[in-house]
């Protein structure tokens, strides 16, 4: 493939001075132009034996300027990006179909193109390009029930992307349980999203344990306690037997006694030792295991074990052992200076162990900040020590101070400390413990401190008093948490951060996912000056597919993307947003089952489209079937 830096020393042997490169989602796209020059969706009589120089001189303005793309330029100025050219001479540039190029004149209206084909060149030379690229959507739109059972029934016929159609075909929701168990055999990146029982079943049962893993290892995954106890037994690698288990307890699985019996047993014990939820009975066996790591994780379960077991954990061989039983010891019994000094990393011990009074008092007045800090999160700390460093002259400090879950909320309120709105922020882990204490959500909905304040609007249920009062709260955050995460968030807020967030990472489709989002009297949204707002005009069920239309060609993207989305859009401004200069719009509208059947067909064998058009519902299952033998067969073929 050639490279950007030298596209510009190749437009120069052309003819051609660089202008600039143009920017992209502003004009009529150079995908859109290289279907055209391939005959995909093309409109009739776009061929040509030759270019000539009247073709030329149509395509420049009165400077002799216009846009180009190169094939095989696909970083900077490249054949998805215009470069804007300049050509001044007499002549025909020397641009030709090698390495082969698009072309358009600055006022969209003449599109000339040379390309290598399979048997040679093809030219192609449009004037009129809107009008042209109008009628032809309209003819694509009069398709017949006949005509798509012809097209359908000559696909795939030339595989020309089968690796694409590999990597899409499973985010198909067409696509049966049957086929995606198939792609199974070869590609398996789907998973990441699926969520079907038997195809998850399928994988977690499969021979290849890199497919096993798979819908585990994933952001979300969407396992069963049961699939997760299956893809547990299966791992082969008792160090990943372990770690599979550790992943299922974080996503909520319930695993049985007897797995954690095997996991115990098996070569990898002291790994399973530490693993959350371990049944009690095995504890007095790990605090005498000849291996050092299970007596250490036997120290994490500290209250639950026999004095005898703690009095000779706190005198083991081990360094490790020691420490570890020390830290949990100190947690009730009041740690002395001399033990304190002893350890060669004391922070763990500042963050949360009980401190002899004398020692606490001295490490607040004259310890560094460091270990000021350490003590400030210590939830052992005396009245007195969170009082004094409540007062402390640093701001990390008081802010950390702020935060504890002991104080009052009027304590909280004096605490002088620096809070940056605008900061990311994550629910504290002692609010989220409090979710379902109504009396508790009622509080702390009142502090003072922004942070309490977002993480009580994380919570999935809420009093009605409370969701009234976050609602209304001044911090933005808070508003927008409440309508991500709390079932209860009244539609009014809803439609409010609607008007500024579009749904995040973690909650993609919030706020307009939300139950409570007003679905009717959106209508009038329809003309409101902001974009965001018009596109939830065809979210009211009184809108009609004429809404669908006139939103399909609104100024903004985003609004034409609303309608390139929705079922009602006619087969003709399906195929004529594909056209859109914006790349998302053109993306959404390849997934529309509206197009008609030819060009849905082209956009398969198009190198630009072939991984989205195959993840199109109007493909007829068969269809997908064949579609699948060319990708197997294609990987199958791949060194």
């Amino acid at each position: 493939m050639r490279r950007r830096e030298n596209l510009h020393d190749l437009l120069t042997r052309a003819g051609l001075t660089v202008v600039e490169e143009a920017r992209p989602g502003t004009l009529f796209p150079p995908e859109a132009g290289w279907r055209i020059a391939r005959g995909i969706a093309a409109p009739d009589g776009t061929a040509r034996e030759a270019l000539d120089a009247a073709w030329w001189r149509r395509l420049g303005d009165a400077d002799g300027e216009f846009l180009v793309a190169v094939l095989g330029y696909r970083i900077g100025g490249n054949d998805s990006w215009w470069t804007r050219v300049r050509h001044t001479g007499s002549g025909v540039p020397g641009l030709t179909g090698d390495p082969g190029f698009v072309a358009l004149s600055l006022d969209g209206q003449v599109l000339l193109a040379e390309l290598p084909v399979a048997d040679g060149t093809r030219v192609t030379a449009l004037d009129r390009l809107p009008e042209r690229l109008e009628q032809a959507a309209e003819a694509a739109g009069c398709e017949t029930e006949a005509e798509r059972a012809e097209v359908w029934a000559g696909v795939p016929g030339r595989p020309a992307w089968p690796l694409h159609w590999a990597e899409g075909i499973g985010s198909n929701p067409a696509a049966t349980d049957e086929l995606l168990i198939r792609l199974l055999d070869v590609e398996v990146g789907f998973l990441h999203g699926c969520d079907r029982p038997a195809v998850l079943d399928a994988a977690v049962a499969h021979p290849d344990p890199q497919v096993r893993s798979r819908p585990a290892d994933t952001f979300r995954p969407k396992l069963t306690s049961d699939q997760w106890v299956r893809l547990v037994r299966a791992e082969p690698s008792p160090d990943r037997r372990v770690f599979w288990a550790e992943r299922a307890r974080v996503w909520g699985a319930e695993l049985p006694e007897d797995l954690y019996d095997d996991l115990l047993a098996g070569p990898s014990r002291a790994e399973a030792a530490a693993l959350p939820d371990l049944p009690a009975r095995h504890l007095p066996d790990l605090a005498t295991d000849t291996d050092a790591r299970a007596r250490k994780a036997a120290c994490a379960r500290w209250q639950e074990l026999a004095e005898p077991l703690r009095q000779r954990l706190l005198t083991d061989t081990d360094h490790a052992v020691r420490t570890a039983a020390l830290l949990a010891h100190h947690t009730d019994v009041p740690m002395p200076r001399d033990v304190l000094t002893a350890l060669p990393h004391p922070r763990q011990a500042l963050e949360r162990c009980r401190l002899e009074p004398e020692l606490e008092a001295e490490l607040i007045k004259h310890g560094d900040a460091e270990a000021r800090k350490a003590l400030a999160a210590n939830l052992t700390l005396s009245a007195s020590g969170v009082a004094a460093l409540a007062q402390d002259p640093r701001d990390d400090i008081r802010s950390t101070v702020a935060l504890r879950p002991d104080l009052t909320e009027d304590q909280r309120a004096a605490v002088r400390h620096d809070f940056d709105p605008t900061s990311m922020s994550y629910a504290l882990a002692w609010v989220e413990d409090l979710h379902a204490d109504a009396d508790a959500m009622r509080r702390l909905a009142e502090s003072s401190h922004a942070l309490i304040r977002r993480s009580v609007a994380r919570a999935r249920r809420l009093p009605p008093d409370v969701v009234a009062r976050l609602a209304r709260d001044e911090d933005r955050a808070v508003r927008l948490f409440l309508a991500e995460s709390c079932e209860d968030a009244p539609g009014d807020l809803l439609l409010e951060v609607w008007r500024w967030w579009d749904g995040s990472f973690s909650h993609p489709g919030r706020p307009r996912s939300h139950p409570n989002f007003p679905r009717t009297g959106l209508m009038h949204h329809i003309t409101d000056p902001s974009g965001r707002m018009r596109r939830l005009a065809l979210d009211d069920p009184e809108s009609t597919p004429a809404d669908v239309a006139h939103l399909a060609r609104d100024p903004e993207a985003e609004v034409r993307r609303r309608a390139a989305e929705d079922p009602r859009l006619s087969p003709a401004d399906a195929a004529r947003l594909l056209n859109d200069p914006a790349a998302h719009v053109r993306d959404t509208v390849t997934r529309n089952p509206r197009l008609p059947a030819r060009v849905l067909a082209g956009l398969l064998h198009d190198r630009d489209t072939a991984h989205t058009a195959v993840t199109n519902p109007a493909i007829p299952a068969p269809v997908l079937d064949r579609l699948l033998a060319a990708a197997a067969t294609a990987v199958a073929e791949l060194p």
